[in-house]
């Protein structure tokens, strides 16, 4: 039997269908990459914006007339949010599964194939005793890493920050954090596993703890799992209200965290952040920057920002958006996660009147586009003549002759293949390169 997986959205999702195909090849089940060969056929999920929701209801109406027809599975966020409405809309799906009854899917596939009738299970977020068992099942779970030397851990699910424009909390529920000796358990044994490096997983990490301790313990996770072995350490996803100085210090102390810091700005308007319900201003998200850097000064790091922008928030002016490029501007982001605002059913923002023409906003989004891409051009132009220390994935996807890798600061570095050597010989392997050449999202050097 042979199983095809699409994954959409967040590094959650990612985890989350590393634990589906996990499960499916402890049954037996092969992985396909040819949705045409596959008897099952599983969608991961993401409905934080409406191309998702687009882009899932025509890949899913494409196999409507495949033969021999496969078993056809949605799970994630849009499983949880739209649960039975999704077999009203596309009858020919066989399963409809949740974020939190993952463990569920092989029997749901089974129940599916024995009583030729679609499967609908999606649980609420009602009750500590079911999110706490769905957490605990979830970390139990068998997982089809996709690389052996990386692995993803989640230390927390769900999120309590109701952001107005945002789906999350509905459909991941309100945060549950694992116990720290429980995280420091599985990481020891990743590492004894092979992993070399470990991304911790929550929707804010920075407030892991609050619920199980009554204070926020995220520091200390950092430094327990940085010490347990593991060569890298990174985590997603960081929340700028609830960065305290305890978890700067210990990503400036803590030689396995890696130089790169993910924290999603959204706006650089007060204005907007306000409407936004993020409880931060601009000044104080720019306070945050200065305080991580001259934290990881002190230990000669060098960091690189990343962030989430949004552009086209309803009643955005041309003030607000200015305010935004100037953040980027003040910050020198090395890399931009940039959307446009998609309204979502059930957010207070989806009642706030938009009035801004699309071209107005498309105008806006380019002109931050080649922002953001100037500052990563800037950043990367540091890297020229330095030698970084590169955990090399493989092959380069559109060239077998150069290998592609990481820098510690989750740059995409390109070196030639040595002749005579596979990519396979330096997969999961660090090795020194010399950068001679810095582009806008990569740079390439010479293997040391």
């Amino acid at each position: 039997m042979y199983y095809h997986l699409r994954t959409f959205g967040c590094q959650m999702n990612k985890h989350d269908s590393e634990r589906v195909a996990g499960m499916l090849e402890a049954l037996g089940a092969c992985e396909t990459s040819e949705v045409e060969k596959a008897d099952i056929v599983i969608f991961m999920t993401c409905c934080v914006r409406e191309a998702a929701d687009i882009r899932l209801l025509g890949q899913v109406a494409s196999l409507k007339n495949l033969t021999p027809s496969p078993i056809i599975a949605i799970g994630g966020c849009i499983g949880q949010r739209d649960g039975a409405k999704l077999i009203e809309q596309l009858p020919h799906v066989d399963v409809v599964f949740g974020t939190h009854n993952i463990a569920r899917l092989p029997h749901l596939i089974a129940d599916a194939l024995e009583q030729g009738t679609s499967q609908v299970e999606v649980l609420d977020d009602t009750g500590s005793e079911m999110r706490s068992a769905s957490l605990e099942t979830a970390s139990d779970l068998p997982s089809h890493r996709e690389h052996a030397w990386h692995a993803w851990l989640p230390i927390m699910t769900g999120c309590n920050n109701f952001c107005s424009y945002c789906v999350v909390p509905y459909v991941r529920g309100r945060e549950k954090s694992r116990p720290i000796e429980e995280i420091v358990r599985e990481a020891q044994q990743l590492v004894g596993e092979g992993v070399m490096e470990i991304t911790l997983l929550g929707q804010n990490v920075n407030s892991y703890g609050h619920d199980l301790y009554g204070v926020t313990r995220f520091a200390e996770v950092l430094r327990e799992v940085g010490n347990c072995g593991v060569t890298r350490l990174r985590f997603a996803t960081s929340h700028p209200k609830d960065l305290s100085a305890e978890t700067i210090a210990a990503f400036a102390e803590t030689p396995a965290v890696m130089p790169q810091l993910h924290l999603p700005a959204q706006s650089g308007s007060d204005v907007i952040l306000s409407a936004m319900n993020r409880r931060y201003t601009a000044e104080q998200y720019l306070g945050l920057i200065d305080s991580v850097r001259h934290a990881c000064a002190v230990y000669g790091k060098d960091v690189a920002f990343s962030t989430d922008l949004i552009v086209g928030f309803p009643g955005e002016s041309d003030q607000d958006f200015e305010a935004t490029l100037e953040l980027v501007r003040k910050v020198g982001y090395s890399q931009a996660f940039t959307f446009i605002y998609s309204r979502r059913e059930g957010t207070p923002a989806a009642a706030l009147e938009d009035t801004s023409p699309r071209e107005l906003i498309q105008e806006r989004f380019d002109a931050l586009v080649a922002l953001v891409q100037a500052s990563a051009w800037e950043q990367n132009q540091k890297e020229l003549g330095v030698r970084l220390p590169v955990l090399f994935e493989g092959a380069s996807k559109r060239d077998a002759s150069i290998l592609a890798g990481r820098s510690p600061k989750n740059q995409t570095v390109h070196v030639a293949l040595p002749e005579g050597r596979v990519a396979a010989d330096f997969a999961g392997r660090i090795c020194d390169v010399l950068v001679y050449e810095a582009r806008t999202w990569y740079l390439r050097g010479k293997l040391l």
